[in-house]
């Protein structure tokens, strides 16, 4: 009979962080880089108590990864439209 390995929690917590930065804006960067923190950490763990969740932590670093990168270029978007949206001159008679 083979024995079910426990899934390590942080790993869990690192695709949950990692799936929530890709869903809400603007603290999308601070949950991605807290899904980035967890799952270096989980992985650290995995390797010493041989628990399961390496592919929860993958999932969750490229999760993390792609909801940062989404994060900054949603954010850049809006600086530069209000940039343009502020600097025309719009006159009125």
């Amino acid at each position: 009979m083979s024995e079910i390995k426990q899934s390590n929690s942080k790993a869990i917590v690192a695709l949950i962080m990692g799936v929530l930065s890709l869903l809400i804006p603007f603290i999308g960067i601070i949950l991605g880089i807290l899904g980035l923190i967890f799952a270096s950490k989980s992985k650290q763990e995995i390797k010493l108590t041989g628990e399961s969740g390496n592919g929860l932590v993958t999932a969750g670093k490229v999760c993390s990864i792609i909801g940062i990168i989404l994060n900054v270029l949603v954010i850049l978007i809006f600086l530069v439209f209000f940039y343009f949206a502020v600097s025309t001159d719009i006159t009125t008679y």
